[in-house]
């Protein structure tokens, strides 16, 4: 079971806190069994906005965690707590994951735990980091920054990207679709996705886009064009492609080839289906074009990813009997969900 601890001190943001608390701290165990062991964290009695939280565990506690989340910290021009720093410090030393959601990353900086790293933060504070901590390179124009052992999200919504992301590296690709439909979210959103879009966001299933992304993914093991998508929505090309970066924040293609390998990743973790045969029903046409877009995105081969996915499953379920394939197969057009707009 990972272990993942919220460390809390009056002065956090409530909104990044509950969605970490809703992802690691709820009961999904129908989903994955054991989940997650999780406890919030803090020095006593914690005041959250108009909220006062009981925390189950002391500080002290996050050195044992496997994952130390730092909500958002709310007043960036005070210098976060000097025991919450220096926790989050001997957590990440004993060998802790440490994630920040939004402006936790000032927390992650005083710990020192950015210096020499990409990080993020939202994009309303990104200077003020850049500035007070010179040796972080800070990045403004992304959601969210995987830096192995040290993670870091933008603000708000950015906060649930990332969250899911540790549960898709934690339990995988479908686990982490399921977590998103239950939650109503997007399953999946580029880490390097702008964190904000000149446009205004239309309400969900409003948008232009809405009925194409259904289209789309019912049909991935076909070979879609930009033309075709444009066709489908009704559009110039040149259209269709301002429309997708304003809701997407991101290109036609580039949205298209995402889906593609996050569809491999379910097929590859739920069935024992051949590469070939995957390639086939992504659209990716064969193994050899599936392995490089795969290798690129996802950072290991088709094959080392299935091979490195049920080892995890197998040691999480206690035994050679706990591989993650699915009886009988997963039919191939079955997906939890559809990216809708940005949040």
């Amino acid at each position: 079971m990972t272990t993942v601890a919220l460390a809390l001190t009056d002065g956090m943001l409530h909104f990044e806190l509950s969605l970490a608390v809703e992802v690691f701290g709820s009961d999904l165990t129908h989903l994955v069994d054991p989940w997650y062991d999780f406890a919030l964290c803090g020095p006593g009695p914690v005041r959250v906005g108009r909220f006062l939280l009981e925390p189950d565990r002391g500080l002290d506690h996050l050195v044992r965690a496997d994952t130390v989340i730092v909500p958002g910290w709310a007043d960036v021009d005070r210098d976060p707590p000097a025991e919450l720093v220096d926790a989050v410090r001997a957590a990440h030393e004993a060998g802790a994951r440490v994630a920040s959601l939004c402006t936790g990353a000032f927390v992650l900086a005083a710990a020192g735990l950015l210096d020499g790293r990409r990080a993020t933060t939202h994009w309303a504070h990104t200077d003020v980091l850049t500035g007070r901590h010179p040796r972080i390179t800070v990045d403004p124009d992304v959601l969210y920054v995987d830096g192995g052992s040290v993670l870091t999200s933008a603000g708000k919504a950015a906060a649930m990207d990332l969250c899911l992301h540790l549960v898709r590296l934690d339990h995988g690709a479908a686990v982490a679709n399921t977590v998103a439909r239950r939650l109503v979210v997007p399953p999946h959103r580029d880490g390097g996705q702008a964190q904000f879009v000149t446009t205004p966001v239309p309400a969900p299933g409003s948008h232009p886009l809405a009925a194409l992304f259904p289209w789309v993914l019912e049909r991935l093991d076909r070979p879609l064009t930009v033309e075709d998508l444009a066709r489908r929505a009704g559009m110039s090309s040149r259209h269709l492609g301002r429309h997708f970066r304003a809701v997407t924040g991101t290109t036609p293609l580039q949205w298209l080839l995402t889906q593609r390998i996050r569809y491999a990743q379910e097929l590859l973790e739920t069935t024992d289906e051949t590469v070939d045969t995957i390639a086939t029903a992504t659209g990716m046409g064969t193994a050899t074009t599936l392995r490089r877009h795969f290798a690129r995105t996802v950072g290991v081969p088709p094959d080392t990813y299935r091979r490195t996915f049920r080892i995890r499953a197998r040691d999480a379920l206690g035994g050679p009997g706990g591989a993650a394939t699915a009886p009988g197969h997963a039919p191939f057009l079955v997906r939890e969900g559809h990216p809708g707009p940005r949040d």
